[in-house]
């Protein structure tokens, strides 16, 4: 059965390593956040670093190289890094809109505007992939460069134009 592969991305305001307390409330957001996600039904799994001091230079596994789309225009170092990405597996879309639109997500959601820049590109796309398969950074990077080009599409799609695994269009709502 065909899973959903999702990619998030977002440019912070600020970099991580800011010691504001905008940025603190965000990393402080992250961990109960993560916990309650991890525990939904339809979720299957993330990508995790093994180790490294930043997302760019972290052995992520199958999930491969971290990368980031071509806008992304901050920096690279543990210092100046100014970014949030999330690479998922699910099981269905139905599954991982409930997760990201209720809870402490969707309170998170609610601080956006606080804590990331908008820039007019997507910062989530959704792609099906074949059951048991591994998404990569780079797959979501591009189906993400995809999106903010050419719109919705079986292949790269968001919650507002949705597609289930036989390229149909599904409702926003799910």
């Amino acid at each position: 059965m065909p899973q959903l592969a999702l990619y998030t991305f977002g440019v912070l305001k600020s970099p991580l390593a800011d010691p504001g307390p905008l940025t603190r409330e965000f990393q402080e957001s992250g961990d109960p956040v993560y916990r309650t996600i991890t525990q939904q039904p339809g979720y299957l799994g993330h990508a995790e670093p093994a180790g490294g001091r930043t997302m760019f230079d972290s052995d992520w596994g199958a999930w491969g190289e971290f990368v980031v789309p071509s806008w992304y225009d901050k920096g690279r170092t543990v210092e100046t890094t100014a970014l949030a990405a999330t690479l998922s597996r699910w099981t269905d879309l139905r599954s991982a809109f409930d997760a990201i639109y209720n809870g402490l997500h969707r309170t998170a959601l609610n601080r956006r505007n606080d804590w990331f820049e908008r820039n007019g590109h997507p910062s989530h796309v959704f792609w099906w992939i074949a059951d048991g398969v591994t998404p990569t950074w780079q797959d979501g990077v591009s189906r993400m460069e995809h999106l903010h080009g050419h719109g919705s599409a079986p292949d790269a799609f968001t919650f507002h134009r949705s597609f289930d695994e036989e390229g149909t269009p599904v409702k926003a709502s799910v």
